[in-house]
C-alpha cells in the first residue's frame, strides 16, 4: 500500500494514520501505529525541519533563538522591564509592590493586562505567519503550552476565553482564525471554557500592518460587537482575549471597551508575540 500526500507533517500524519487505521481494527495495536507513523514520517523541527525526537516540536538551535518574555514585567502591559526595582522569590510575588512601564503611565490600555510569549522576530515570526497565512498547525499544541505558561497569572482569574474576531470575509478566504485555534488550544489544556460566536467584527478593516499607531486606533474603532444571544454570558465575566500578535494595542482595546460595555468585569489579553519597538515604551 502506497502513500502520496504534500501536505504539511501534521497534516499528513493525522491522513496516514486515518488510512492505517481502516487496516488496523485492533485497538490494542496503538503503539504500533505511533512507530509506523514516525517511520513513514520522521519528526522534524517545525521551523527548520532537521531531524528531532518528537512531532510538534523545535530543534534546540531554533528553541533558542525564540526571545522569550520573563520577568520583570510590567503588570498591565506586559511589557519587559530592565530591572526588577523589588527583587523577590516567586512565593512571594503576589504580594509584591505592582510595576508599570512608562507606556503604561502614560497611555493606560482599556484592556486590564496583557501577557505574551515571545518577542515578534526570527523564529517565531515564521511560525506565526506559517499558521496564519500558511495553515501550518503542526504547532499548536507547542503554541497552546507556551500561552498556558505566559498567561498563568492571567488564567486563575478568568471565566471565559474568547478569540479576537475576523471579519466574515476574511474568515471566509482563509477558512480559520487562528486566534480561535489558539483558544481551542488553551482550553484543551486548562478546561477553561471558550466562547468563539460571542465577539463579532461586524465590518471589514483594512490590515494593520503599516499602520500608524493613530491609524491602527481609527481603523477598528467601532468594528466588533456583540451578539445579541450571547451577550448575557459577558456581564460580570472576567474575559480573557487571545490573538496572535499584539503591537499597539488598538485591536484588543476595541474588543474589550465592546466588552465592558457590555459589563465584563475584567479583560485580560494574552498572545503568542508582542511586536513594535518594545524600547521606546519602557
Amino acid at each position: 500500500m502506497i502513500y502520496h500526500y504534500s501536505m504539511c507533517p501534521t497534516k499528513q500524519k493525522h491522513a496516514l494514520e486515518m488510512q492505517i487505521n481502516a487496516h488496523m481494527h485492533v485497538s490494542g495495536k496503538r503503539g504500533v501505529l505511533s512507530h509506523l507513523l514516525d517511520f513513514i514520517l520522521p519528526p522534524v523541527c517545525i521551523h527548520c525541519h532537521i531531524p528531532i525526537a518528537v512531532h510538534g516540536h523545535l530543534c534546540a538551535p531554533c528553541w533558542q533563538k525564540i526571545n522569550f518574555i520573563t520577568h520583570p514585567l510590567c503588570d498591565t502591559t506586559g511589557l519587559p522591564l530592565p530591572y526588577d526595582s523589588e527583587p523577590i522569590t516567586p512565593e512571594l510575588r503576589k504580594n509584591r509592590q505592582k510595576q508599570f512601564s512608562a507606556q503604561a503611565l502614560a497611555y493606560p490600555p482599556d484592556y486590564d493586562r496583557a501577557r505574551a510569549v515571545a518577542l515578534f522576530d526570527d523564529v517565531l515570526r515564521a511560525l506565526i505567519h506559517g499558521l496564519k497565512y500558511g495553515d501550518r498547525r503542526e504547532g499548536l499544541g507547542l503554541f497552546g503550552r507556551w500561552l498556558v505558561v505566559a498567561g498563568r497569572e492571567l488564567l486563575e482569574d478568568t471565566d471565559l476565553i474568547m478569540p479576537v474576531p475576523l471579519y466574515r470575509g476574511r474568515l471566509w478566504q482563509r477558512r480559520f482564525n487562528q486566534s480561535a485555534l489558539l483558544s481551542h488550544e488553551i482550553n484543551r489544556l486548562t478546561g477553561v471554557p471558550v466562547e468563539v460566536l460571542a465577539l463579532k467584527r461586524h465590518r471589514a478593516t483594512r490590515s494593520q500592518v503599516g499602520l500608524s499607531e493613530h491609524a491602527r486606533r481609527a481603523n477598528v474603532t467601532g468594528a466588533f460587537t456583540l451578539s445579541q444571544k450571547k451577550r448575557n454570558q459577558i456581564n460580570g465575566q472576567n474575559i480573557l482575549l487571545i490573538d496572535d500578535v499584539l503591537t499597539t494595542g488598538s485591536t484588543v482595546d476595541a474588543c474589550t471597551r465592546t466588552l465592558k460595555k457590555a459589563g465584563a468585569a475584567r479583560v485580560d489579553v494574552l498572545v503568542l508575540a508582542r511586536a513594535g519597538n518594545l524600547a521606546s515604551k519602557l
